[in-house]
């Protein structure tokens, strides 16, 4: 009986080490479960801070392009009236110059005598005011005139 009582002692001790054990595994499997669990919510969070962060970048991107839009339409703008500008100040410079160039045949070919002290002797080398009026184009109102045409009365028969 000695055995049998032995036996019986062993008996219920790996009763109790396999109830030991069960009890080990099902707390293990438990806090598996809720690690699990912790692993699924951080995922679940991180795939939410991705989501936000992308609605933020599309927006940024989105407001980006419009600026860059803007900007170029603005650009264009700005070179278009620039040509214009370019165009002006090339006409301008051209007037200019063909102004300049009157002035100079006018000073070359109409110079004042600074030999006469006298003003007022008459010089009957030079023309009179009446005729240098005359001769010159800018006393001349009349050849200022811009010219006229009617498509209307351009053919009449």
């Amino acid at each position: 009986m000695a055995t049998s009582s032995g036996s019986s002692a062993t008996q219920i001790n790996s009763g109790s080490e396999e109830a030991l054990m069960d009890e080990r595994k099902r707390k293990r499997m438990i806090s598996n479960r809720e690690s699990a669990r912790r692993s699924r919510m951080r995922k679940q969070k991180h795939l939410d801070d991705l989501m936000t962060q992308l609605t933020q970048l599309q927006k940024q991107n989105h407001e980006i392009i419009t600026n860059i839009n803007f900007t170029t339409q603005h650009l264009l703008n700005v070179e278009s009236e620039n040509s214009v500008l370019r165009a002006q100040l090339n006409e301008l410079t051209h007037r200019l110059q063909s102004l300049n160039e009157i002035i100079s045949f006018l000073n070359d070919d109409h110079g004042d005598d600074d030999d006469d002290d006298d003003k007022t002797s008459i010089d009957f080398t030079q023309p009179a005011v009446a005729d240098t009026a005359f001769l010159n184009p800018f006393h001349l109102a009349f050849l200022n005139q811009p010219i006229l045409a009617s498509a209307d009365n351009t053919f009449q028969y």
